[in-house]
């Protein structure tokens, strides 16, 4: 009986956006679980680092020599998916896509959506067109629930998507870019809607669970917008990547998947759990403060991953206390490490 390992272990991967948060762990789960060694990161260092892909493993820069030989170790190349002559370099040898890179988060794409546009919508059109190219077998792309927009939860892939933010029509491009694919070209394409992620090694996400944890580490009060009433499906990160290995490993293509817990958790109980933690780890108080509700912020959101649960046996693990406590951990025992190097930002 073949090992799940073995169905991955011959396959090279690219992993754009790879020294971010959850690329970086999606390469250490595929390293320390013997799926496969044939690893490349592209990624131009906006947000996540060098040091981060180093702490977790050891990568030569730039490509392989002999291409034609394949990968045979993690390699690292710094470019921009703006740039579709790097994407084309990038992806030779390639068997395996997933699109991590992008520009993430309705705050910044309502204050930029130049920005936002050009990252999620071009990027991502030059990441399937190299992939095309390439004769790439597999295409996993992360998208989000922003697309639906301010619908009624729970939100599933049979909702009419009308986004309220640009960066909800942005992803939405790149769904809609991905079924293309597939219906054109037959490249196997898997959108991934991933609930608000959260995790270790997420030390420059401004989301809600890491801003959080950061804030009342170095002491400021917990800034909640609104009433705190709005609700998120928040995943850990170790469930997210057996999402993403999932849908490797299974033959499919032109498929979207919400990729989240079921579970509906008010930003308030997030702050409250934190609050805790701080209380019992520390010994030290933090306060929370409400201020204004952002543009582009939907008030409920949580998935029905009954599509995931059936097509790709996705089964969520981790339950918001365990996950947090080990998010928690991760802060804590990184302190001085992160401090060191510029302060966890």
């Amino acid at each position: 009986m073949k090992k799940d390992s073995d169905t991955l272990k011959d396959l090279a991967w690219l992993i754009t956006g790879g020294c971010g948060f959850i690329g970086t762990n999606l390469v250490a789960t595929l390293i320390k679980e013997n799926y496969t060694s044939k690893i490349r990161v592209l990624d131009n260092l906006s947000v996540g680092k060098r040091e981060d892909l180093k702490r977790i493993c050891n990568f030569k820069e730039g490509l392989s020599e002999s291409i034609e030989n394949g990968i045979s170790d993690v390699e690292f190349l710094e470019a921009d998916i703006m740039d579709y002559n790097a994407c084309l370099r990038a992806c030779e040898g390639i068997d395996v896509v997933v699109h991590l890179a992008a520009n993430t988060g309705v705050g910044p794409s309502v204050e930029n959506p130049w920005n936002d546009m050009q990252a999620n919508v071009i990027g991502t059109f030059n990441m399937l067109e190299a992939s095309r190219k390439r004769k790439v077998k597999k295409y996993i792309f992360a998208s989000s629930g922003a697309p639906l927009g301010d619908v009624e939860p729970p939100i599933h892939e049979e909702k009419a998507p009308r986004p309220v933010s640009p960066y909800g029509a942005s992803k939405l491009a790149g769904e809609a870019y991905c079924s293309a694919y597939y219906g054109s070209y037959g490249l196997k394409t898997v959108s991934l809607r991933f609930g608000n992620v959260y995790g270790p090694r997420s030390k420059h996400k401004s989301s809600v669970v890491a801003k959080f944890i950061k804030n009342a580490i170095e002491g400021y009060p917990l800034e909640v917008y609104g009433d705190g009433k709005q609700t998120r499906d928040f995943v850990y990160v170790e469930d997210l990547i057996q999402a993403i290995i999932l849908s490797v490993k299974k033959d499919i293509g032109g498929e979207v998947f919400q990729i989240a817990t079921y579970k509906e958790t008010t930003v308030d109980t997030i702050a409250d759990k934190i609050k805790n933690m701080i209380d019992n780890k520390l010994k030290k108080k933090v306060a929370v403060i409400y201020g204004k509700e952002r543009v582009g912020d939907v008030r409920r959101n949580y998935s029905d991953i009954s599509k995931a649960v059936k097509i790709l046996g996705f089964r969520p693990k981790f339950k918001l206390a365990i996950g947090l406590e080990h998010t928690f951990d991760y802060f804590i025992s990184n302190q001085q490490e992160e401090y060191k190097t510029g302060g966890l930002s």
